[in-house]
This record gives structure tokens, C-alpha cells and sequence, in this order.
């Protein structure tokens, strides 16, 4: 056992190194040490409950640690990076799971044993229980739309907008009228807990797959926010500190992906967007498609001075990180310079693309974001666009009948040519024709994303 004073010293210290952790997550460069220390604060703060709180037996917990562990262990191993926003959204659920788990034993507990909860834990129960269910639910039902077990277009029905608002009614009658009066059959508590599990499937639901990677961020926040409420339940600061910075910068990431669609928070959670297939004032009929050739593609790009890629879905759907990184290689080699072009929503979750070209060692100085690199592509000899589509589409500027018109792109039509790595000629996550693709100096190369880079590196090995 510890004392109080130090126990609240290293809990600090723990909140500290989540703090810098997370400062140093805004870098590609720092992320990794960053990440570290932020699971240094955790074991930290792990490691000093254990030792001032024996709330269950020590055996519970280590059997709760192996099976944790093995099962945290086997997801990293065996998850491909396609499948990370999956499980990104489904540890949201787990998060939000375990602080309802904990709101809900809290408060049964002091039921059982007839004490009184002080207002403040009254109040921060009831809303631990509603956040955690709703992000439970909730990251369940994004889990199943990315994973195509659900579809990714948005599940509407006549006034579910008014059904949403009955049900969030209810909950709070039902939540005010807990903590106010005292002895309240159990069976309202539980009526409580199921309206807001309906709540989470209620609200994502009618939201489409091209605004997931926005709906995983505030998720995330929504995980935090019910850890800091529980974190009130429980009198824990450092859980209310890691909760409250986890809620803050999902809801600061969520607002940032917003501002790059032009679009508002709650046009993503009430929008509907793609409930019905997009139609844009333009139509691409007696329009042609230019295709090329690996070998006109290789040589274009071996002898190009500048060559920007603009990753996307796709790319990590082929898992081709590690032949974009030989292709980078080989251009440089022949005396060209590469830059990557990040789109602040390309891939399904927030840093998608990121993460994916991180894995395959390309250096982090050779990423860029939207707006520092749009500048460049004038002077770009190629723009290879790999599996990206919405995000470099310039209906979003040409189009006022577009369903993404307003929507800052990358400017990959400015480009001298632009070759495209596609499988086909499907639509985006917008459901709409995609005007690149029929720009006089785009040439498309049809084929998995792998199968044609690999080929072009090694046709680029012979000129």
C-alpha cells in the first residue's frame, strides 16, 4: 500500500506523460516515442491502483491481464491494416463497454447496500451509463458497416429524427428522475440502460461509410468522455484526466475532418449522406477514358523530375505499401523527387494513410499534408493517384450539383499527367462519377494496385 500524497504525485506524473504523449502524437516523426510514453503513463498508473486498491482479488486481475493481454496480442498479429479502422472502432466499443460496466456496478453496489450517493456521482453515473452504452452500440454498428456485414450506405426510416429525439427524452426523464428521487425500482435503471444501447444504433445507423473515418474519431471521444464520468464515479483522477484528453482530442480531430469535407458535424450525424446514389449536374457520357500501358507508365515515371503519389483505400485494400516504397526508391534513383499527398480523409480512419506508408518504412518527411503540398502539383510532371478517388475528384470545385462540391481536394489535375492505379471505373465512397478520370491528361492502368506496381518496378529496372 501506498500513501494518499504519493499516490496522487505518481498519478500526476502518469497524467503528465499522457499530456506529452499525446502533444507528440501531432508528428509522424514523434509518434512513436510519443505513443511510448503514453503507455509508460498507463502502466504507471496501472501499477500504482494495484497497489493502493484491492478492489477484487489479485488472481481476478491477472487472469483479467493474460486474457487481455493474449487477446490484445493476437488482434496487432493478425488484424491487416485494412481491418485497423474495423478494430479501431470496435476498441472504442470496448472502451465505452467497460466504463458502462463500471457505472452500472457502482451504482447497483450502493443500492444493495443502502448508501447514498453524493449528487455528483449521482449525476456522473447516469451519464457514464448513457455515453458508454451509446459508444458501445454505436462503434458495434461502424464496426459492422466497415467490416460490409452491415451495408455502408445510411439505414433511414420516416421520422427517425423525431424517434432519436423521443428516445434521448426519455433517457434524460429517466436519468433526472434516478438521481432526484431516492429508491427508484432497479427496473428503471435498466430501462435507462437499454433506451441508450437503441440510442447508439439510432445514431449511426444513418450514417454512410464515406463519413466513417469522422464517426471513429467521435467515437473515440465519446470512449473518453465516459471514462472521465466514471472516473468521477470511482474518485480516480488520473482516469479523469486520461478520459478527458481523450474526449477533447477526439472531438478536435472529429471537428479538423469535418473542416476538410466543408461539411458540419451535424451534417455527418444527421445528414444521411449517400442514403440514395448521388447524381451530378455533369454527366460523363461521350466522355472517354485514356489508358496506358505499364511500359508507357514506367517510363514516364522513371524519367519524371517530380512525382507526387496520392495514396488512397485502395492501396490498402492491394496492400502495396511496400512496392510504392521500391517504386519511391527506384525514381529517386533515377534522379526524380517523391512527395505523398495526405487528404486529412483518405482511407477509414483518421492517419490511415499514414500508418499504412509508416509500415512500410517511407520517410516521414516525404508526407504531406493537404495544404502544404496542393501548391506542388503544378510543377508535378506525374500525379499517381493509387486507389484514391473522392478526395482528388474536381467535381468538388466544378460542380454545384455535387454532392462534394465545396470539399478542399488535392489538386491532382493540375498536374502535368496523371496516371491512375484503379481496378475499375466503380465510384468512390460519394457514389459519384469521378471527373479525373476523364481529364484530357489522365491515363488510367487498370489492375490490382500491387500487381501493376510491382510490374512497374520492374519494367522502371530496365530503362
Amino acid at each position: 500500500m501506498i500513501t494518499p500524497w504519493l499516490e496522487r504525485l505518481l498519478y500526476l506524473v502518469a497524467a503528465v506523460l499522457f499530456i506529452i504523449g499525446i502533444k507528440r502524437l501531432q508528428s509522424p516523426e514523434t509518434a512513436r516515442g510519443g505513443n511510448q510514453l503514453s503507455a509508460v503513463g498507463m502502466l504507471l498508473a496501472i501499477l500504482v491502483t494495484l497497489s493502493s486498491r484491492a478492489i477484487v482479488s489479485y488472481g481476478t486481475i491477472a487472469a483479467g491481464l493474460v486474457v487481455g493481454s493474449a487477446l490484445g496480442l493476437w488482434m496487432a498479429k493478425s488484424v491487416k491494416m485494412t481491418s485497423m479502422p474495423q478494430m479501431v472502432a470496435l476498441l472504442n466499443g470496448f472502451g465505452g463497454g467497460a466504463s458502462l460496466l463500471v457505472a452500472m456496478v457502482e451504482f447497483l453496489h450502493l443500492r444493495d447496500t443502502g448508501l447514498k450517493a453524493t449528487l455528483d456521482v449521482a449525476i456522473t453515473t447516469q451519464f457514464g451509463v448513457f455515453i458508454g452504452a451509446v459508444t458501445l452500440t454505436g462503434s458495434i454498428i461502424a464496426f459492422l458497416k466497415l467490416q460490409e456485414m452491415l451495408s455502408g450506405r445510411p439505414i433511414t426510416f420516416p421520422a427517425q429524427k423525431t424517434v432519436n429525439a423521443l428516445l434521448f427524452l426519455a433517457i434524460l426523464v429517466l436519468g433526472a428522475w434516478i438521481v432526484i428521487v431516492p429508491g427508484v425500482p432497479v427496473a428503471a435503471f435498466l430501462a435507462l440502460v437499454a433506451l441508450a444501447l437503441v440510442l447508439g444504433v439510432m445514431l449511426v445507423i444513418p450514417i454512410g461509410g464515406a463519413d466513417m473515418p469522422v464517426v471513429i474519431s467521435l467515437l473515440n471521444s465519446y470512449s473518453g468522455i465516459a471514462a472521465a464520468m466514471t472516473g468521477f464515479v470511482i474518485r480516480n483522477e488520473v482516469l479523469i484526466i486520461s478520459g478527458a484528453l481523450v474526449g477533447s482530442s477526439g472531438i478536435i480531430l472529429s471537428q479538423i475532418m469535418c473542416k476538410a469535407m466543408n461539411r458540419s458535424l451535424a451534417n455527418v450525424l444527421f445528414g444521411a449522406f449517400g442514403a440514395t446514389v448521388a447524381s451530378s449536374a455533369k454527366s460523363s457520357a461521350g466522355l472517354t477514358v485514356n489508358t496506358t500501358s505499364v511500359e508507357d507508365a514506367a517510363v514516364q515515371l522513371a524519367y519524371a523530375q517530380l512525382v507526387i503519389v496520392v495514396p488512397g483505400y485502395g492501396l490498402a485494400v492491394a496492400q502495396a505499401q511496400h512496392q510504392v516504397r521500391e517504386l519511391m526508391e527506384l525514381i529517386e534513383k533515377q534522379g526524380g523527387v517523391v512527395k505523398f499527398a495526405i487528404h486529412p480523409v483518405a482511407g477509414r480512419m483518421p492517419g490511415h494513410m499514414n500508418v499504412l506508408l509508416a509500415e512500410a518504412n517511407i520517410p516521414y518527411d516525404k508526407l504531406f499534408d493537404m495544404d502544404d503540398i496542393n501548391g506542388d502539383f503544378e510543377r508535378a510532371d506525374v500525379a499517381l493517384v493509387i486507389g484514391a478517388n473522392d478526395v482528388v475528384n474536381p467535381a468538388a470545385r466544378s460542380d454545384p450539383g455535387s454532392p462534394i462540391y465545396g470539399m478542399p481536394i488535392l489538386n491532382a489535375d493540375h498536374a502535368k499527367r496523371i496516371i491512375v492505379l484503379k481496378r475499375g471505373m466503380s465510384a468512390g465512397f460519394a457514389g459519384i462519377e469521378n471527373e479525373l478520370f476523364y481529364d484530357s491528361k489522365t491515363q488510367m492502368l487498370f489492375g490490382d494496385a500491387k500487381g501493376s506496381l510491382t510490374k512497374l518496378v520492374a519494367e522502371i529496372k530496365q530503362v
